[in-house]
Protein backbone atom coordinates (compact mmCIF):
# COMPACT_ATOMS: atom_id res chain seq x y z
CA UNK A 1 0.00 0.00 0.00
CA UNK A 2 1.39 3.32 -0.87
CA UNK A 3 1.36 6.31 0.96
CA UNK A 4 -1.26 7.91 -1.08
CA UNK A 5 -3.40 4.91 -0.49
CA UNK A 6 -3.08 4.67 3.89
CA UNK A 7 -4.00 8.42 3.83
CA UNK A 8 -6.61 7.76 1.92
CA UNK A 9 -7.97 5.29 3.77
CA UNK A 10 -7.22 7.59 7.04
CA UNK A 11 -8.96 10.80 5.41
CA UNK A 12 -12.30 9.05 3.77
CA UNK A 13 -13.16 5.36 5.55
CA UNK A 14 -15.22 3.13 4.38
CA UNK A 15 -17.01 3.92 0.95
CA UNK A 16 -19.77 1.33 -0.12
CA UNK A 17 -19.13 0.37 -3.68
CA UNK A 18 -22.51 -0.48 -4.89
CA UNK A 19 -23.45 2.70 -7.44
CA UNK A 20 -26.18 1.29 -8.83
CA UNK A 21 -27.80 0.56 -5.70
CA UNK A 22 -26.54 3.73 -4.30
CA UNK A 23 -28.90 5.54 -6.53
CA UNK A 24 -31.55 3.33 -7.02
CA UNK A 25 -33.02 2.74 -3.83
CA UNK A 26 -32.84 6.30 -2.85
CA UNK A 27 -34.43 7.20 -5.98
CA UNK A 28 -37.32 4.55 -5.83
CA UNK A 29 -38.57 5.56 -2.37
CA UNK A 30 -38.48 9.34 -3.64
CA UNK A 31 -40.62 7.80 -6.40
CA UNK A 32 -43.03 6.70 -3.90
CA UNK A 33 -43.08 9.45 -2.21
CA UNK A 34 -43.17 11.81 -5.10
CA UNK A 35 -46.26 9.87 -6.55
CA UNK A 36 -47.79 10.51 -3.04
CA UNK A 37 -47.23 13.84 -2.67
CA UNK A 38 -48.41 14.77 -6.02
CA UNK A 39 -51.90 12.55 -5.80
CA UNK A 40 -54.48 15.04 -5.47
CA UNK A 41 -52.01 17.58 -5.09
CA UNK A 42 -55.43 20.84 -5.62
CA UNK A 43 -56.98 19.12 -2.26
CA UNK A 44 -58.03 21.28 -0.69
CA UNK A 45 -58.83 23.96 -3.29
CA UNK A 46 -58.55 26.92 -1.29
CA UNK A 47 -55.51 29.02 -0.02
CA UNK A 48 -54.71 27.08 2.86
CA UNK A 49 -53.02 28.99 6.16
CA UNK A 50 -49.85 31.01 4.79
CA UNK A 51 -51.03 30.16 1.44
CA UNK A 52 -52.98 33.38 1.85
CA UNK A 53 -49.69 35.16 1.35
CA UNK A 54 -47.23 33.55 -0.59
CA UNK A 55 -49.56 32.08 -3.60
CA UNK A 56 -51.31 35.36 -4.08
CA UNK A 57 -47.39 36.85 -3.74
CA UNK A 58 -45.75 34.46 -6.23
CA UNK A 59 -48.49 35.02 -9.22
CA UNK A 60 -47.77 39.16 -8.47
CA UNK A 61 -43.93 38.10 -9.12
CA UNK A 62 -45.20 36.80 -12.53
CA UNK A 63 -47.21 39.80 -13.06
CA UNK A 64 -45.18 42.77 -11.72
CA UNK A 65 -41.71 41.53 -10.86
CA UNK A 66 -42.44 42.09 -7.20
CA UNK A 67 -45.23 41.44 -4.69
CA UNK A 68 -48.06 44.10 -5.46
CA UNK A 69 -50.93 45.24 -2.63
CA UNK A 70 -54.66 43.56 -2.97
CA UNK A 71 -57.07 46.15 -4.18
CA UNK A 72 -58.34 47.18 -0.92
CA UNK A 73 -62.02 47.40 -2.49
CA UNK A 74 -61.80 43.38 -2.67
CA UNK A 75 -64.15 41.79 0.82
CA UNK A 76 -62.82 38.04 -0.12
CA UNK A 77 -59.59 38.11 -2.16
CA UNK A 78 -59.19 34.59 -1.73
CA UNK A 79 -62.40 33.57 -2.60
CA UNK A 80 -61.50 35.70 -5.76
CA UNK A 81 -58.08 34.53 -6.34
CA UNK A 82 -59.35 30.66 -5.78
CA UNK A 83 -62.29 31.35 -7.87
CA UNK A 84 -60.00 31.65 -11.08
CA UNK A 85 -60.49 35.81 -10.83
CA UNK A 86 -55.98 36.26 -9.78
CA UNK A 87 -56.12 39.82 -11.21
CA UNK A 88 -56.50 41.17 -7.51
CA UNK A 89 -53.54 43.50 -6.93
CA UNK A 90 -52.94 46.86 -7.33
CA UNK A 91 -50.78 48.03 -10.12
CA UNK A 92 -49.26 50.93 -8.75
CA UNK A 93 -48.84 49.97 -4.88
CA UNK A 94 -46.23 47.33 -4.08
CA UNK A 95 -47.51 45.37 -0.61
CA UNK A 96 -45.03 45.64 2.21
CA UNK A 97 -43.66 41.81 2.73
CA UNK A 98 -40.88 40.13 5.03
CA UNK A 99 -39.29 37.52 3.13
CA UNK A 100 -37.34 37.70 0.38
CA UNK A 101 -38.02 36.65 -3.12
CA UNK A 102 -36.67 33.75 -3.78
CA UNK A 103 -39.55 30.87 -2.66
CA UNK A 104 -42.39 33.26 -3.80
CA UNK A 105 -40.35 32.98 -7.29
CA UNK A 106 -40.52 29.10 -7.00
CA UNK A 107 -44.24 29.20 -5.91
CA UNK A 108 -44.78 31.42 -8.88
CA UNK A 109 -43.17 29.40 -11.72
CA UNK A 110 -45.67 26.71 -10.80
CA UNK A 111 -48.35 29.02 -11.28
CA UNK A 112 -47.19 30.37 -14.72
CA UNK A 113 -46.35 26.30 -15.50
CA UNK A 114 -49.75 24.98 -14.74
CA UNK A 115 -51.54 27.99 -14.05
CA UNK A 116 -53.07 30.11 -11.01
CA UNK A 117 -56.54 28.67 -10.62
CA UNK A 118 -55.82 25.31 -9.03
CA UNK A 119 -53.32 23.91 -6.00
CA UNK A 120 -51.68 21.99 -8.98
CA UNK A 121 -50.06 25.10 -10.11
CA UNK A 122 -49.60 26.88 -6.45
CA UNK A 123 -48.51 23.62 -5.26
CA UNK A 124 -46.40 22.19 -8.24
CA UNK A 125 -43.19 23.43 -6.84
CA UNK A 126 -42.78 22.70 -3.21
CA UNK A 127 -44.07 18.87 -4.19
CA UNK A 128 -41.36 18.91 -6.82
CA UNK A 129 -38.28 19.97 -4.03
CA UNK A 130 -39.91 17.99 -1.56
CA UNK A 131 -39.73 14.80 -3.70
CA UNK A 132 -36.22 15.60 -4.45
CA UNK A 133 -35.34 16.02 -1.00
CA UNK A 134 -36.13 12.68 -0.46
CA UNK A 135 -33.51 11.45 -2.89
CA UNK A 136 -30.84 14.18 -1.89
CA UNK A 137 -31.34 12.72 2.09
CA UNK A 138 -30.62 9.33 1.15
CA UNK A 139 -27.76 10.20 -0.72
CA UNK A 140 -26.36 12.34 2.00
CA UNK A 141 -26.81 9.32 4.62
CA UNK A 142 -25.00 6.88 2.30
CA UNK A 143 -22.03 9.08 1.61
CA UNK A 144 -22.04 10.19 5.89
CA UNK A 145 -22.69 6.67 7.01
CA UNK A 146 -21.09 4.47 4.03
CA UNK A 147 -23.99 2.53 3.74
CA UNK A 148 -26.80 2.21 0.98
CA UNK A 149 -29.04 0.36 2.96
CA UNK A 150 -28.84 3.75 5.69
CA UNK A 151 -29.33 5.79 2.93
CA UNK A 152 -32.33 4.14 1.99
CA UNK A 153 -33.77 4.32 5.70
CA UNK A 154 -33.40 7.82 5.67
CA UNK A 155 -34.92 8.44 2.28
CA UNK A 156 -38.16 6.13 3.60
CA UNK A 157 -38.43 7.92 6.91
CA UNK A 158 -38.32 11.15 5.23
CA UNK A 159 -40.84 10.26 2.60
CA UNK A 160 -43.57 8.88 4.83
CA UNK A 161 -42.92 11.39 7.56
CA UNK A 162 -46.27 13.50 8.25
CA UNK A 163 -44.73 17.04 8.59
CA UNK A 164 -42.66 16.71 5.35
CA UNK A 165 -45.32 15.34 3.76
CA UNK A 166 -47.63 18.27 4.40
CA UNK A 167 -45.42 20.56 3.82
CA UNK A 168 -44.26 19.04 0.24
CA UNK A 169 -48.30 19.49 -0.04
CA UNK A 170 -48.64 23.33 0.86
CA UNK A 171 -47.34 26.09 -0.99
CA UNK A 172 -45.38 28.20 1.48
CA UNK A 173 -41.65 28.74 2.27
CA UNK A 174 -40.08 26.59 5.46
CA UNK A 175 -40.25 23.04 2.75
CA UNK A 176 -37.92 25.49 0.18
CA UNK A 177 -35.74 26.49 2.95
CA UNK A 178 -35.18 22.95 3.92
CA UNK A 179 -34.53 22.31 0.50
CA UNK A 180 -31.93 24.69 -0.36
CA UNK A 181 -30.70 23.97 3.36
CA UNK A 182 -29.87 20.26 2.77
CA UNK A 183 -28.48 20.98 -1.20
CA UNK A 184 -25.59 23.20 0.55
CA UNK A 185 -25.35 20.18 3.32
CA UNK A 186 -25.02 17.97 0.66
CA UNK A 187 -22.57 19.66 -1.16
CA UNK A 188 -20.14 20.42 1.41
CA UNK A 189 -20.03 16.28 1.78
CA UNK A 190 -19.21 15.71 -1.36
CA UNK A 191 -16.76 18.90 -1.20
CA UNK A 192 -15.15 16.90 1.98
CA UNK A 193 -14.54 13.70 0.36
CA UNK A 194 -12.83 15.26 -2.88
CA UNK A 195 -10.58 17.73 -1.25
CA UNK A 196 -9.45 14.82 1.39
CA UNK A 197 -8.84 12.70 -2.17
CA UNK A 198 -6.31 16.03 -3.53
CA UNK A 199 -5.09 16.27 -0.06
CA UNK A 200 -4.11 12.34 0.16
CA UNK A 201 -2.62 12.30 -3.23
CA UNK A 202 -0.69 16.17 -2.91
CA UNK A 203 0.90 15.59 0.70
CA UNK A 204 1.17 11.33 -0.64
CA UNK A 205 3.67 12.32 -3.48
CA UNK A 206 5.49 15.43 -2.17
CA UNK A 207 5.07 14.29 2.10
CA UNK A 208 4.10 16.23 4.72
CA UNK A 209 7.15 19.07 5.28
CA UNK A 210 8.03 19.59 1.72
CA UNK A 211 5.37 22.35 1.49
CA UNK A 212 6.03 26.18 1.72
CA UNK A 213 5.77 26.98 4.91
CA UNK A 214 4.83 23.59 6.56
CA UNK A 215 1.08 24.53 6.22
CA UNK A 216 0.54 21.53 3.35
CA UNK A 217 -0.71 22.06 -0.18
CA UNK A 218 -3.63 24.36 -1.88
CA UNK A 219 -6.27 22.31 -2.38
CA UNK A 220 -8.01 23.55 -6.34
CA UNK A 221 -11.27 25.49 -6.51
CA UNK A 222 -13.43 23.01 -5.07
CA UNK A 223 -16.49 23.42 -7.20
CA UNK A 224 -18.76 21.44 -4.69
CA UNK A 225 -18.51 24.43 -2.71
CA UNK A 226 -19.30 26.67 -5.02
CA UNK A 227 -22.59 24.90 -5.24
CA UNK A 228 -23.08 25.54 -1.67
CA UNK A 229 -22.52 28.75 -1.72
CA UNK A 230 -25.14 29.54 -4.18
CA UNK A 231 -27.47 26.85 -2.36
CA UNK A 232 -26.64 29.14 1.08
CA UNK A 233 -27.79 32.13 -0.85
CA UNK A 234 -30.96 30.81 -2.21
CA UNK A 235 -31.76 29.54 1.11
CA UNK A 236 -31.10 32.78 2.68
CA UNK A 237 -33.20 34.60 -0.55
CA UNK A 238 -36.34 32.47 0.67
CA UNK A 239 -35.95 33.04 4.65
CA UNK A 240 -33.37 35.29 5.99
CA UNK A 241 -33.28 32.00 8.64
CA UNK A 242 -31.24 30.58 6.24
CA UNK A 243 -28.36 32.79 6.89
CA UNK A 244 -28.10 30.67 10.36
CA UNK A 245 -27.33 28.03 8.29
CA UNK A 246 -25.00 29.73 6.26
CA UNK A 247 -22.72 30.14 9.51
CA UNK A 248 -23.48 26.58 11.16
CA UNK A 249 -21.71 25.27 7.69
CA UNK A 250 -19.66 27.73 7.04
CA UNK A 251 -17.75 26.92 10.74
CA UNK A 252 -18.44 23.02 9.89
CA UNK A 253 -16.83 23.18 6.50
CA UNK A 254 -13.49 24.95 8.17
CA UNK A 255 -13.48 22.90 11.24
CA UNK A 256 -13.87 19.74 8.48
CA UNK A 257 -10.52 21.02 6.75
CA UNK A 258 -8.66 21.86 9.96
CA UNK A 259 -9.31 17.99 10.62
CA UNK A 260 -8.04 16.83 7.40
CA UNK A 261 -4.84 18.51 7.51
CA UNK A 262 -4.28 17.18 10.93
CA UNK A 263 -4.97 13.86 10.06
CA UNK A 264 -3.14 13.69 7.23
CA UNK A 265 0.13 14.91 9.32
CA UNK A 266 0.59 17.85 7.94
CA UNK A 267 3.06 20.09 10.32
CA UNK A 268 1.09 23.61 10.84
CA UNK A 269 -1.97 22.14 9.80
CA UNK A 270 -4.03 24.78 11.94
CA UNK A 271 -2.20 27.76 10.12
CA UNK A 272 -2.56 26.02 6.39
CA UNK A 273 -6.16 25.26 7.18
CA UNK A 274 -6.88 29.04 8.25
CA UNK A 275 -4.39 30.72 5.44
CA UNK A 276 -5.14 28.59 2.32
CA UNK A 277 -8.55 27.05 3.03
CA UNK A 278 -10.38 29.99 5.56
CA UNK A 279 -10.25 32.62 3.38
CA UNK A 280 -11.47 30.66 -0.12
CA UNK A 281 -14.35 29.03 1.83
CA UNK A 282 -15.68 32.79 3.08
CA UNK A 283 -15.05 33.50 -0.70
CA UNK A 284 -17.38 30.60 -1.37
CA UNK A 285 -20.02 30.63 1.24
CA UNK A 286 -20.36 34.07 2.37
CA UNK A 287 -19.56 35.89 -0.82
CA UNK A 288 -21.27 33.98 -3.31
CA UNK A 289 -24.43 33.46 -1.15
CA UNK A 290 -24.48 37.31 -0.70
CA UNK A 291 -24.14 38.03 -4.47
CA UNK A 292 -27.06 35.18 -5.07
CA UNK A 293 -28.63 36.66 -2.16
CA UNK A 294 -28.70 40.41 -3.78
CA UNK A 295 -29.20 39.16 -7.46
CA UNK A 296 -32.54 37.64 -6.11
CA UNK A 297 -34.34 40.63 -5.40
CA UNK A 298 -33.19 42.14 -9.39
CA UNK A 299 -37.14 42.35 -9.77
CA UNK A 300 -37.23 44.78 -7.10
CA UNK A 301 -34.77 46.97 -7.92
CA UNK A 302 -35.86 46.81 -11.93
CA UNK A 303 -39.61 47.69 -10.45
CA UNK A 304 -41.04 51.41 -10.31
CA UNK A 305 -43.97 50.27 -7.80
CA UNK A 306 -41.74 48.07 -5.50
CA UNK A 307 -42.53 48.41 -1.79
CA UNK A 308 -40.10 51.36 -0.50
CA UNK A 309 -38.25 51.35 -4.10
CA UNK A 310 -38.44 55.07 -4.08
CA UNK A 311 -38.65 55.58 -0.49
CA UNK A 312 -35.34 58.19 -0.65
CA UNK A 313 -37.77 60.43 -2.50
CA UNK A 314 -40.29 61.07 0.34
CA UNK A 315 -37.58 60.84 3.02
CA UNK A 316 -34.64 63.06 1.64
CA UNK A 317 -31.53 63.16 4.23
CA UNK A 318 -32.36 59.99 5.54
CA UNK A 319 -30.78 56.71 5.77
CA UNK A 320 -27.47 55.63 4.69
CA UNK A 321 -26.30 58.57 2.57
CA UNK A 322 -23.13 56.83 1.01
CA UNK A 323 -25.45 54.56 -0.51
CA UNK A 324 -26.63 54.85 -4.17
CA UNK A 325 -30.56 55.36 -4.36
CA UNK A 326 -31.61 52.10 -5.08
CA UNK A 327 -29.55 50.44 -2.20
CA UNK A 328 -30.37 53.21 0.39
CA UNK A 329 -33.81 52.37 -0.11
CA UNK A 330 -32.91 48.41 -0.43
CA UNK A 331 -31.53 48.85 3.17
CA UNK A 332 -33.98 50.52 4.57
CA UNK A 333 -36.82 47.65 3.38
CA UNK A 334 -34.37 45.24 5.60
CA UNK A 335 -34.50 47.54 7.98
CA UNK A 336 -38.09 47.47 8.47
CA UNK A 337 -38.38 44.05 7.80
CA UNK A 338 -36.13 42.97 10.08
CA UNK A 339 -37.63 45.00 12.46
CA UNK A 340 -41.05 43.32 11.81
CA UNK A 341 -39.50 39.71 12.21
CA UNK A 342 -37.61 40.46 15.53
CA UNK A 343 -40.76 41.98 17.28
CA UNK A 344 -43.94 40.26 15.91
CA UNK A 345 -45.84 38.74 18.78
CA UNK A 346 -49.21 39.02 17.85
CA UNK A 347 -50.95 35.93 19.94
CA UNK A 348 -51.98 33.22 17.36
CA UNK A 349 -54.13 30.26 18.49
CA UNK A 350 -51.65 27.82 16.94
CA UNK A 351 -48.36 29.18 17.87
CA UNK A 352 -45.92 27.03 19.70
CA UNK A 353 -42.68 27.41 21.88
CA UNK A 354 -39.23 25.87 20.23
CA UNK A 355 -38.63 23.96 23.00
CA UNK A 356 -41.91 21.62 21.93
CA UNK A 357 -41.12 21.13 18.44
CA UNK A 358 -39.36 18.10 18.86
CA UNK A 359 -42.09 16.15 20.19
CA UNK A 360 -44.51 17.87 18.04
CA UNK A 361 -47.15 19.14 21.04
CA UNK A 362 -48.74 21.78 19.25
CA UNK A 363 -49.14 21.23 15.54
CA UNK A 364 -50.71 23.81 13.39
CA UNK A 365 -53.87 23.33 12.05
CA UNK A 366 -53.50 24.43 8.24
CA UNK A 367 -56.83 24.05 7.22
CA UNK A 368 -60.53 22.48 8.63
CA UNK A 369 -63.84 22.28 7.36
CA UNK A 370 -67.13 20.48 8.80
CA UNK A 371 -69.00 19.16 5.81
CA UNK A 372 -72.48 17.26 6.65
CA UNK A 373 -74.29 14.57 5.35
CA UNK A 374 -74.75 14.50 1.54
CA UNK A 375 -71.76 17.40 0.93
CA UNK A 376 -68.27 16.55 -0.65
CA UNK A 377 -69.09 13.00 0.21
CA UNK A 378 -70.06 13.04 3.59
CA UNK A 379 -72.31 10.15 4.60
CA UNK A 380 -72.88 10.60 8.29
CA UNK A 381 -74.18 13.61 10.14
CA UNK A 382 -70.82 15.17 10.56
CA UNK A 383 -67.54 14.87 8.88
CA UNK A 384 -64.10 16.32 8.65
CA UNK A 385 -61.73 17.82 6.40
CA UNK A 386 -58.79 18.58 7.95
CA UNK A 387 -55.07 19.52 6.67
CA UNK A 388 -53.31 18.97 10.30
CA UNK A 389 -49.18 18.97 9.88
CA UNK A 390 -49.03 16.16 12.82
CA UNK A 391 -45.22 15.04 12.62
CA UNK A 392 -45.05 11.50 12.82
CA UNK A 393 -44.09 10.27 16.38
CA UNK A 394 -41.86 7.42 15.52
CA UNK A 395 -39.70 10.04 13.80
CA UNK A 396 -39.98 12.99 16.12
CA UNK A 397 -39.90 11.56 19.17
CA UNK A 398 -37.06 8.98 18.30
CA UNK A 399 -35.29 11.75 17.10
CA UNK A 400 -35.48 13.91 20.04
CA UNK A 401 -33.72 10.95 22.23
CA UNK A 402 -31.16 10.59 19.40
CA UNK A 403 -30.20 13.52 19.53
CA UNK A 404 -28.86 13.13 22.31
CA UNK A 405 -26.83 10.53 21.53
CA UNK A 406 -25.46 12.86 18.69
CA UNK A 407 -24.08 15.02 21.11
CA UNK A 408 -22.50 12.91 23.44
CA UNK A 409 -20.92 10.69 20.47
CA UNK A 410 -19.74 14.34 19.29
CA UNK A 411 -18.52 15.71 22.28
CA UNK A 412 -17.08 12.40 23.76
CA UNK A 413 -16.27 10.32 20.88
CA UNK A 414 -15.68 12.84 18.58
CA UNK A 415 -17.45 11.87 15.59
CA UNK A 416 -17.48 13.93 12.69
CA UNK A 417 -20.74 12.66 11.46
CA UNK A 418 -22.24 13.93 14.83
CA UNK A 419 -20.88 16.66 14.37
CA UNK A 420 -22.31 17.34 11.31
CA UNK A 421 -25.68 16.29 12.44
CA UNK A 422 -25.45 18.51 15.18
CA UNK A 423 -24.22 21.63 12.83
CA UNK A 424 -27.78 21.16 10.77
CA UNK A 425 -29.54 21.06 14.18
CA UNK A 426 -27.68 24.45 15.38
CA UNK A 427 -28.63 25.92 11.75
CA UNK A 428 -31.81 25.24 11.83
CA UNK A 429 -33.16 24.54 15.25
CA UNK A 430 -31.57 26.56 18.02
CA UNK A 431 -31.70 30.36 17.11
CA UNK A 432 -35.44 30.02 17.44
CA UNK A 433 -35.10 30.04 20.94
CA UNK A 434 -34.00 33.51 21.01
CA UNK A 435 -37.31 34.23 19.30
CA UNK A 436 -39.43 32.82 22.06
CA UNK A 437 -41.59 35.77 22.87
CA UNK A 438 -42.60 35.77 18.56
CA UNK A 439 -45.42 34.31 17.06
CA UNK A 440 -43.61 30.93 15.84
CA UNK A 441 -45.36 27.95 14.57
CA UNK A 442 -44.14 24.11 14.83
CA UNK A 443 -43.87 23.72 11.18
CA UNK A 444 -40.83 25.91 11.46
CA UNK A 445 -39.51 23.10 11.97
CA UNK A 446 -39.22 21.45 8.56
CA UNK A 447 -36.76 23.39 7.87
CA UNK A 448 -34.29 21.12 10.16
CA UNK A 449 -36.16 17.97 9.94
CA UNK A 450 -33.40 16.12 7.45
CA UNK A 451 -31.39 16.37 10.34
CA UNK A 452 -33.18 14.96 12.85
CA UNK A 453 -33.94 12.06 10.59
CA UNK A 454 -30.20 11.71 9.94
CA UNK A 455 -29.91 11.66 13.70
CA UNK A 456 -31.98 8.47 14.06
CA UNK A 457 -30.39 6.94 11.37
CA UNK A 458 -26.61 7.49 13.13
CA UNK A 459 -28.28 5.69 15.67
CA UNK A 460 -29.63 2.92 13.99
CA UNK A 461 -26.18 2.23 12.48
CA UNK A 462 -24.49 2.27 15.73
CA UNK A 463 -26.56 -0.70 16.94
CA UNK A 464 -26.83 -2.64 13.81
CA UNK A 465 -23.68 -2.48 13.12
CA UNK A 466 -22.03 -4.12 9.86
CA UNK A 467 -22.22 -7.85 10.31
CA UNK A 468 -21.05 -9.37 13.97
CA UNK A 469 -19.45 -12.72 14.57
CA UNK A 470 -22.75 -13.28 15.53
CA UNK A 471 -25.45 -13.57 12.77
CA UNK A 472 -28.71 -14.37 14.72
CA UNK A 473 -27.56 -10.68 16.91
CA UNK A 474 -27.38 -9.23 13.45
CA UNK A 475 -30.54 -10.60 12.41
CA UNK A 476 -32.64 -9.40 14.95
CA UNK A 477 -31.62 -6.20 14.88
CA UNK A 478 -32.27 -5.60 11.55
CA UNK A 479 -35.90 -7.41 12.03
CA UNK A 480 -35.83 -4.58 14.96
CA UNK A 481 -34.98 -1.82 12.28
CA UNK A 482 -37.69 -3.56 10.03
CA UNK A 483 -40.51 -3.34 12.76
CA UNK A 484 -39.48 0.81 13.16
CA UNK A 485 -39.87 1.34 9.30
CA UNK A 486 -43.16 -0.61 9.13
CA UNK A 487 -44.65 1.75 12.93
CA UNK A 488 -43.60 4.51 10.80
CA UNK A 489 -45.34 3.54 7.47
CA UNK A 490 -48.27 2.57 9.71
CA UNK A 491 -48.67 6.04 11.51
CA UNK A 492 -48.15 7.94 8.69
CA UNK A 493 -51.50 5.59 7.11
CA UNK A 494 -53.36 6.31 10.04
CA UNK A 495 -52.89 9.95 9.81
CA UNK A 496 -52.78 10.58 5.87
CA UNK A 497 -56.41 11.37 5.78
CA UNK A 498 -55.64 14.07 8.55
CA UNK A 499 -52.90 15.21 6.04
CA UNK A 500 -54.82 15.28 2.29
CA UNK A 501 -58.22 17.23 3.78
CA UNK A 502 -60.53 13.43 3.29
CA UNK A 503 -63.61 13.70 4.03
CA UNK A 504 -63.95 11.70 7.27
CA UNK A 505 -66.66 11.15 9.85
CA UNK A 506 -65.80 14.04 12.86
CA UNK A 507 -65.27 10.63 14.99
CA UNK A 508 -62.42 9.24 13.14
CA UNK A 509 -61.01 12.79 13.18
CA UNK A 510 -61.21 12.80 16.71
CA UNK A 511 -59.93 9.63 16.93
CA UNK A 512 -56.79 11.55 15.65
CA UNK A 513 -56.18 14.06 17.84
CA UNK A 514 -54.56 12.09 20.50
CA UNK A 515 -53.65 14.97 22.79
CA UNK A 516 -55.42 18.16 23.81
CA UNK A 517 -53.37 20.33 22.53
CA UNK A 518 -53.79 18.72 18.72
CA UNK A 519 -56.94 20.14 18.82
Amino acid sequence: MTRTDELRGRLLGFRPTDRLWGWLGPGLIALVGGVLRFWNLDRPHALVFDETYYVKQGYSMLRYGVEMRVLDSLKKPDEAFVGGNPDIFSSTEGDYVVHPPVGKWLIGFGEWLLGADSGWGWRFSVAVLGTVSILVIGRVARRMFGSTALGCVASFLLAFEGLHFVMSRTGILDIIVMFFALCAFAALLVDRDRSREVLAEKVGALGRDEWPGGGGPWLGWRPWRWVAGVSLGLCMGTKWSGLFFLAAFGLMTVWWDLGARRAAGVRHWARGALLKDGPFAALQLVVVGAVVYVVSWTGWFLSDNGYHRHWDRFHPGEGVQWLPSALRNWVKYHQDAYGFNTTLAQPHPYQSNPWSWLVQTRPTSFYYESPTRGVDGCTVAQCSQAVNPVGTISVWWVGAFALLAVLWWWLVRRDWRAGAIAAGIVGGYLPWFAYQHRTIYTFYSVAFEPWVVLAVVFVIGLWVGRREPDPARFRLRVLVVGGYLLLTLALFAFFHPIYVADTIPYQHWHWRMWFPSWI
